[in-house]
């Protein structure tokens, strides 16, 4: 509401005092035209009051309804001469808030108008509230020149009417120019928040990734640590009670195993200390397990090479996964396989690390295949699509009997 008021109240302000001085000049002028009279007069006056009071909200019309009044002048005798004034706003409003036919239609309107008034103060016998500051002396000087006066009176009142024309024009490129940069101003806004979104949401990726290889990382060692540990113990406890020799030996691997779980726990979650220390070879993992109590067959074919970084890291903790899974669900008195497999040749190949264990009852569904939580065979396959691999899990039922084979494959290349 106060939106709208403050749109029409310049111009219903400016419509009132437009109307006062039409009516003022009707009434306070001798000279009557002969053919209308007063209410004329009147009646014209009101016309182009209307036509200011709409030229904020409604140009096209507005402009429409001067040219009217100013035709109907033309062709009668019904004429006041500062009524015409209104013309000025009308053109001022069409150039600032007008269609773009409208401002065209104005802009051409402003010598045609220059004309029409001109042609209109020629063809006037008598202008009695304009002879107060001696017009009509003035335009009987003018008479002496001939009829080329009118074309300066044209070029005049073209001035007198563009300078408005021309005010509203500015005035609407700036309002556009303003209207532009502000619009700038929120796509840059737009543009800086979509940016901060998307670096807190990548921000926020990193750190679900971060902790994911945390959570990976720490269950491969503690799942492979505790699962050597609870096969020493339980070990120990078939071994004769006049044997301490083998039972210090027992309790010392455990130590061992638990030694080096926590150290390798520590490299983990402090991955910068422990950036520069080599990585244990895979064979540490295979001699872990054989010292809890379980027998495993291991066979290297091929030439081993040397791993990248990246990858020394995936094959050591995917074994690891392996070998863990194998201790948990497999049977103790079947030998765990683990065969390596290396690319022969001098180009590019896969390392194919293959974990085969049985179990002499039937475990329960996805035992084997993964631990408790689902994150052991998960982990491995994103381990190895990381780096290219892949992972084949396979189980196969024999009456009562159980195996399983991992096989993994990891994209090496010969130096």
């Amino acid at each position: 509401m106060d939106d709208r008021v403050r749109q029409w109240a310049p111009t219903l302000a400016l419509s009132v005092l437009v109307l006062a001085l039409g009516l003022a000049e009707a009434v306070s002028t001798t000279y009557v035209y002969s053919t209308h009279g007063r209410g004329a007069l009147a009646l014209v006056a009101t016309a182009t009051a209307g036509a200011v009071a709409a030229s904020r909200r409604f140009p096209g019309p507005a402009l429409a309804l001067a040219w009217l009044v100013l035709l109907l002048q033309l062709a009668s005798d019904t004429q006041l001469m500062l009524v015409q004034a209104a013309f000025v706003v009308v053109s001022f409003a069409s150039a600032r808030w007008g269609h773009p036919l409208t401002v065209l239609a104005s802009a051409l309107s402003v010598p045609g108008a220059a004309f029409c008034l001109v042609l209109l103060v020629a063809t006037q016998d008598y202008l009695p509230l304009l002879d107060v500051v001696g017009y009509q002396a003035l335009l009987d000087t003018a008479y002496r020149f001939g009829d080329s006066w009118r074309i300066g009176a044209v070029v005049i009142v073209v001035g007198l009417l563009g300078l408005p024309w021309l005010a509203g024009i500015a005035m609407r490129f700036s309002d556009r120019a303003r209207a532009s940069q502000a619009s700038q101003v929120r796509a840059e806004e737009e543009a800086a928040r979509a940016v901060r979104e998307s670096e807190q949401a990548r921000e926020i990726a990193r750190l679900r990734d971060e902790q994911a290889r945390l959570a990976r990382d720490v269950h491969d060692v503690v799942g492979h640590s505790l699962a050597v540990i609870l096969a020493q113990a339980e070990s120990g406890q078939y071994l004769p009670d006049d044997d301490p020799a083998r039972l210090k030996q027992t309790m010392a691997t455990i130590a061992t195993s638990a030694r080096s779980s926590l150290q390798e726990v520590r490299a983990v979650l402090t991955p910068d200390a422990a950036a520069g220390a080599a990585p244990r070879p895979l064979d540490t993992l295979v001699e872990g397990v054989r010292a809890g109590g379980h027998e495993v067959v291991s066979r290297e074919l091929g030439t081993p090479q040397p791993l990248p970084p990246e990858l020394e890291v995936v094959a050591y903790r995917v074994l690891q996964e392996m070998l863990t899974n194998a201790v948990k669900h497999g049977s103790r008195d079947e030998p765990v396989f683990v065969e390596r497999h290396w690319p022969d040749g001098a180009f590019a190949g896969e390392l194919r690390i293959e974990v085969r264990n049985t179990a002499l009852t039937r475990p329960p569904a996805g035992a084997g295949e993964t631990d408790d939580t689902g994150r052991g065979l998960d982990g491995m396959r994103h381990r190895l699509e990381a780096v290219g691999g892949r992972l084949d899990v396979r189980r196969r039922d024999e009456d009562a009997v159980v195996s399983f084979t991992v096989t993994a494959w990891l994209p090496v290349s010969r130096l």
